[in-house]
């Protein structure tokens, strides 16, 4: 035996030993374990440097733990699973925990954190046996790529145990996601490969099928085809007479939708009007794409109307939507009603947050890691292909940084074969345009690339290292291996170099848009890995799992908070390889995914709030819609209703900063007066700024009556596109506040503590300061200056200032993270508000800024409000945010990428 079979046979003894744990064991137990293996005389080659690698797999794959989520719960909630579990045979969920336990290799404490958490969620849910007229609205909030599929998979198994007889998945709106999903669901539920059932041989059995196949649901659906009225009609057996339940997995289409109500309506329905008794569970994937009605209070979108016209057809129903983006969810009027559509799809029952587990690859590991070396910048696209192109753009070489991820790409998973990992799947994905025609360029160009990398390994990989370097490629493939892993991986390039071959040869890239031909199918290949690199669009933005994906190039450009961290195929789980993974993006990208995983944040941590008060999804719902989010996210469902959009925003516990400003001479000018007009009133009343308290951000007074600061926001030349810094709102939220806390502010001159030749150094306020340094963002237009890509002003850290060590120390330890503490934990402590100043120098990074002069802006941190909130209404330009935010759909000129 191979010392590379040795390894896989000794990785899998000691998966087999931690699966049959009843609990997560010790780590001590975990190297025993190891260490006693390792004596045996089958694993001679063993060594113990090998051992500790198993060991550290086995940590990140079985030492995980996940917690139960937040709720809220509607008013009429009455508990009813766990009086009536003692009478359930838990069939389809017991088949489903071995799967996950045996097969899937889930730690106990994550199956048991599964359990519990769908428990609750079937609980939310109605008794299927109950009789009368009922309906039930949810929503479960996930992550990206954190596992809510199985979370469905596990709530469709007790369902069904349960006694709900038709349960209909609807899985996003591409082909190729649907296809996914119903492999998911063949594989935890079904037990049987769905491709199979219109053939004339046996059916093969799979998934939970290998353990118990007794009992079957029935499908009308299958991994190739979605529902087809003709076929389930011709089974001819109606719902009430089929002693197990049946399941659709369809896609979220008009059309398909259309034929699902026309047969229910002729198969099933039997009473008058048309309506079916049996229970049914509909599950929306993706809930808040393409199922929201963004046509405004007197129309509704096709989509929409067709789910509501399902659930209405249903005397007893249950809709659970399913999302990690849930902004357009929540912003459904709660109060909408239509006499033959019934309620739209406000979560009135109950909103579910789902924590992932501590192995999740999320956005805090991606975006708010100071030393993150997963981000690495696309700087050379523009000549190439532009992140903005039209449909006839042709392809004609690769930009260097694209090619830099490709190779990547070859030495990580050169780097899995030495680790062991080399038949697991492998994945790239290429996101850089909408157009399927300029796809399949992208596609044609990287193929090219790979066989001529391939090519060369093939003639010289065996080469001794300095002859080997002489050749361009391999020579591209060390200086690759050299910046982007040789400081921070255990693999040298000794050892990678003779697995080049091995790994590049399997390598294939494919198109994953409607018009590709080739499945981007991981079952196919479960025994060997499938190694790929997808290129794509709007098919990889949305629900669709890459299996081992490493490495990402993404070149997109929305706004959208949604559409935007959807894109995110990156997230996920990736044990024994997390140290691999890269992105290339934009810095302009980066900094939105920063400034969106951070806002998303800050709705769960509202959402744990609320959930601590008892609050309902209807509060909830009224809270969110007040969020500062709200100005982009609400739009998306607005567009149609008028010129102008009015949005509530409440300020209680916020952020707000003047991150653009007008650029013209007069405006900042007048701006610097202000300033110094503002010091000069408080030294008048003994708050000279001369006096206050040096700390690491620069000078704190305190005490600061209100009235100074609303009459500096009242004279501050504020630009009309900066909608939290309007004047008139802000200030009327302050003096409607001045019984509460917002008498008296700390008052912060920020700057640098020191700074080179080249740093502005400003004494226009009586004081010397050294400027922040800040380039300006993106350009909009010429009367327009965005305070940098991030359209953040302040520095990292600021909302500290004014705190005392305890009250620092306190939201430190209650923060979740535990490591890059985000500002609104200290916010969230904070006794009385914060008013900044900045004096800017606006250059680029190495620009001699010292004889500019300074740009004026300011924020506020809000503490939590002591009494009722009320709103600060904004009156926000439509158009504007449709041209800053809005992401088109489509794939090919017709903006539609599916058949």
């Amino acid at each position: 035996m191979s010392k590379q079979d040795q390894l896989n046979t000794f990785r899998g003894m000691v998966r087999g030993y931690l699966v049959k744990q009843k609990g997560l064991p010790s780590i001590s137990d975990l190297k025993n374990t190891v260490s006693n293996l390792r004596s045996l005389p089958m694993f001679n080659e063993i060594t113990a440097d090998m051992g500790e690698q198993v060991i550290r797999e086995s940590e990140e794959k079985f030492g995980v733990s996940m917690t139960i989520g937040n709720v809220l719960i509607g008013e009429d909630y009455a508990p009813w699973f766990d009086a009536k579990k003692i009478n359930i045979d838990f069939y389809y969920w017991d088949r489903y925990r071995e799967l996950l336990q045996l097969n899937k290799g889930v730690s106990k404490d994550v199956i048991n954190a599964v359990d519990s958490a769908t428990d609750r969620i079937i609980d939310f849910l109605e008794d299927p046996e109950k009789q009368g007229t009922w309906d039930r609205r949810g929503l479960v909030v996930g992550h990206i790529q954190s596992g809510k599929t199985s979370n469905y998979i596990a709530m469709i198994c007790k369902a069904a145990d349960a006694g709900y007889k038709l349960i209909v998945v609807i899985a996003g709106i591409h082909n190729k996601l649907r296809n996914q999903t119903q492999q998911r669901v063949d594989e935890g539920f079904i037990g049987r490969d769905s491709a199979q059932l219109l053939s004339t041989n046996a059916v093969k059995k799979i998934g939970v099928g290998k353990f118990d196949n007794r009992r079957t649901p029935s499908t009308f659906t299958t991994s190739l085809r979605d529902f087809n009225r003709n076929q389930a009609s011709s089974l001819g057996v109606p719902l009430k007479n089929l002693n197990e339940p049946v399941i659709l997995v369809i896609k979220k289409n008009a059309n398909t939708l259309k034929n699902l109500l026309e047969w229910l309506k002729q198969r099933n329905a039997h009473n008058q009007p048309s309506s079916i008794e049996e229970p049914m569970l509909l599950i929306d994937d993706e809930a808040d794409n393409a199922s929201i009605n963004i046509k405004g209070p007197d129309t509704v979108s096709r989509i929409n109307e067709q789910i509501r016209q399902l659930l209405k057809m249903f005397d007893r129903s249950c809709y659970v939507g399913y999302t990690a983006t849930p902004f357009a969810n929540i912003f459904i009027d709660p109060a909408t009603n239509d006499e033959m559509l019934g309620q739209d799809l406000f979560p009135k029952d109950f909103i579910v947050s789902l924590d992932p587990p501590t192995n999740y690859f999320g956005a805090n590991k991606v975006f708010h890691q100071d030393d993150s070396r997963i981000i690495q910048l696309v700087t050379d696209n523009e000549d190439h292909l532009p992140i903005k192109h039209p449909i006839e753009w042709r392809i004609e070489s690769l930009p260097e940084s694209l090619k830099e991820a490709v190779r990547t790409f070859i030495i990580a998973r050169a780097i899995r074969i030495l680790r062991g990992q080399g038949n697991e799947h492998c994945s790239m994905f290429v996101n850089a345009t909408r157009f399927t025609n300029i796809q399949s360029q992208l596609r044609n160009e990287i193929h090219d690339f790979i066989q001529e990398i391939g090519w060369d390994i093939k003639v010289n990989g065996s080469l001794p290292k300095h002859e080997a370097l002489d050749k361009p490629n391999i020579k591209s493939l060390y200086n690759t291996w050299q910046s982007v892993y040789s400081n921070h991986i255990e693999e040298n390039w000794d050892q990678i170099q003779p697995q080049l071959l091995l790994s590049t040869s399997p390598i294939k890239v494919i198109e994953v848009n409607s018009k590709s031909s080739e499945p981007l199918d991981y079952t196919a290949h479960e025994e060997q890995g499938l190694n790929v690199i997808a290129v794509g669009g709007n098919s990889l933005s949305r629900g669709l799992t890459l299996e081992g994906l490493m490495v990402s190039y993404f070149l997109r450009n929305s706004r959208m908070y949604d559409t935007l961290m959807q894109m995110g195929r990156w997230f996920g789980y990736r044990q024994g390889y997390e140290d691999l993974c890269r992105i290339w993006m934009t810095e302009e990208s980066e900094d939105w995914y920063y400034h969106i995983s951070d806002s998303i944040e800050e709705l769960r941590e509202e959402l744990r709030t609320m959930a601590a008060a008892s609050a309902t999804p209807k509060e909830f719902g009224l809270k969110v819609r007040s969020h500062p989010a709200a100005l982009i996210v609400t739009a998306r469902n607005k567009f149609g209703t008028a010129e102008k959009l009015r949005v509530a925003v409440g300020l209680s516990n916020h952020f707000v900063e003047t991150s653009r400003l007008k650029s013209d001479k007069e405006s900042l000018e007048s701006n610097r007066k202000t300033a110094i007009r503002f010091v000069e009133s408080l030294r008048k009343e003994n708050l000279a700024p001369e006096n206050a308290e040096i700390i690491s951000m620069g000078r704190l007074l305190r005490n600061v009556p209100a009235k100074f600061i609303i009459s500096f926001i009242r004279d501050f030349v504020h630009h009309p596109i900066s909608y939290l810094t309007n004047p008139g709102p802000v200030c009327d939220y302050i003096e409607e506040r001045l019984g509460d806390n917002l008498e008296h502010w700390d008052v912060l001159f920020t700057g640098i503590s020191s700074g080179g030749p080249k740093n502005l150094v400003d004494n226009s306020l009586g004081f010397e300061i050294n400027c922040q340094r800040r380039k300006a963002g993106p350009h909009e237009d010429e009367n327009t200056l965005v305070i940098s890509n991030k359209q953040r002003v302040s520095s990292r850290g600021v909302e500290k200032a004014g705190l005392s060590k305890q009250e620092i120390h306190e939201a430190e330890e209650n923060y979740n993270g535990k490591i890059n503490f985000p500002d609104r934990i200290y916010r969230a402590v904070r006794k009385f508000p914060l008013f900044i100043i900045h004096m800017l120098a606006i250059g680029e990074k190495d620009e001699d800024l010292s004889r500019k002069k300074p740009v004026v802006a300011w924020s506020i941190s809000f503490p939590r409000s002591n009494i009722k909130e009320t709103t600060v209404e904004y009156l926000v330009n439509t158009v504007w945010i449709k041209e800053k935010s809005l992401f088109e759909l489509g794939e090919d000129e017709h903006g539609n990428d599916e058949d």
